[in-house]
């Protein structure tokens, strides 16, 4: 079966180019024509990080390479493993081994099997190849797109800082299943407790955020998943960080429209990146 949508925007830097690669893999909007979803789209639509691709689009303009998923996370998670399948959600085995988590149990791995607090997406199970063909159309060709920009990268200035974009719902927690009693922040930096970046790069990203007037949280609610744990490795110079925004400082949650917040949070992100940009040209420099 061949592709009714193109799998992902790349938009190549429009300046010199610098060691820096962003991706927003849950931004895509366009709903494939084979998606038989038995659930209204308007639900379906609450899985998307609407506009994160938009809100971060000055990246090019500061060298860095910025890649955006087309597809939407609920037809196939770009931000997950291959092995974190739903079983449950298969109308026969999968002929590999899978190593589903614990959000993956809860209906939302690499293709989700749930929406809008455990409502089933599908009124009936997926075949294998099914789930083969969303692999092979869609997953693959970004993962592989994001996979030659981290290597060009290192291969040209020896190391690579990796933007993994993201937007949060204002209920998160309890999405979750998390019980807090502080306020979700404006902005989570994940690096798996310390693992996945360099503690300098995220101390510039949490200070530039906080100096914007934002409130930002590491690690809490999410840490990031093993896409940042992957490419991550520090001690080999390769960087990465997930950035969650609080989607009610730019979009309407029900309608998804963005609000008149959105061109100033825009601003304030395209300066964060202006900084950001700076500090890699400054550590990667040969």
């Amino acid at each position: 079966m061949t592709s009714d949508i193109q799998a992902f925007d790349l938009h190549a830097p429009d300046a010199p180019p610098i060691a820096l690669v962003c991706d927003s893999p849950h931004s895509g909007t366009v709903y494939p024509a084979d998606f038989g979803h038995a659930v209204d789209m308007s639900l379906l639509r609450r899985g998307e990080d609407t506009d994160v691709d938009a809100l971060w689009s000055a990246a090019p303009s500061v060298g860095a390479t910025l890649i955006a998923a087309r597809f939407p996370r609920t037809y196939i998670d770009a931000n997950r493993m291959l092995e974190d399948l739903d079983p449950e959600l298969l109308a026969e085995p999968w002929p590999t081994p899978l190593a589903p988590g614990e959000k993956t149990r809860l209906g939302y791995g690499l293709v989700w099997r749930n929406i809008a607090g455990g409502r089933p997406i599908y009124d009936r199970p997926l075949t294998v190849a099914e789930v083969r063909n969303r692999i092979d159309t869609y997953y693959r060709p970004y993962h592989a797109a994001l996979s030659r920009a981290i290597e060009s990268s290192v291969d040209r200035f020896g190391g690579v800082y990796h933007l993994n974009l993201h937007s949060m719902p204002n209920d998160a927690y309890e999405r979750l299943r998390i019980a807090s009693a502080k306020p979700l922040a404006d902005f989570v930096l994940g690096d798996r407790d310390g693992t996945t970046c360099e503690p300098a790069f995220v101390d510039l990203v949490d200070r530039e955020l906080q100096g914007r007037g934002y409130t930002v949280a590491r690690n809490d609610p999410y840490k990031g998943v093993q896409l940042i744990a992957n490419i991550g490795r520090p001690m080999l110079n390769r960087h990465s960080l997930q950035i969650e925004i609080r989607r009610p400082l730019y979009m309407d949650e029900a309608t998804r429209e963005r609000h008149a917040g959105f061109d100033a949070v825009q601003q304030d992100l395209t300066e964060v990146l202006e900084s950001l940009a700076e500090y890699v040209e400054q550590r990667t420099a040969r």
